[in-house]
């Protein structure tokens, strides 16, 4: 999937206060991955379970049910956004806010 979209906030069903991201901005439009799974566990030897990559970067790294979350360690170096590369699956996360993000406005300025 190349990433061309704007992100916005998955409202929350129930929620009278709808959460709000600070970090949008980080988003680039970034080309399709072509990676092989996660960067560091391909380093390291490691297995992951689903991947996830880095909105500001490119990085891809393993999910929070992979045994070393690396997607997750990589956010804290400052790149707060990652989506789903799984098939079938086009959401993306705000891991300070905790907050889901559905793609918007397909080529829009952010």
């Amino acid at each position: 999937m190349s990433d061309g979209y704007a992100w916005r906030v998955t409202p929350v069903a129930g929620r009278t206060v709808q959460g709000e991201c600070s970090h949008l901005d980080q988003a680039q439009g970034l080309p399709a991955t072509t990676a092989r799974g996660c960067e560091d566990c391909l380093r390291e030897g490691g297995t992951w379970v689903h991947l996830r990559q880095c909105l500001a970067c490119g990085h891809v790294g393993c999910c929070d049910s992979s045994p070393k979350k690396h997607a997750h360690a990589h956010a804290r170096s400052g790149h707060d956004l990652a989506r789903s590369i799984e098939p079938g699956e086009d959401w993306a996360w705000c891991y300070p806010d905790e907050l889901f993000l559905q793609p918007c406005c397909y080529g829009a300025a952010r």
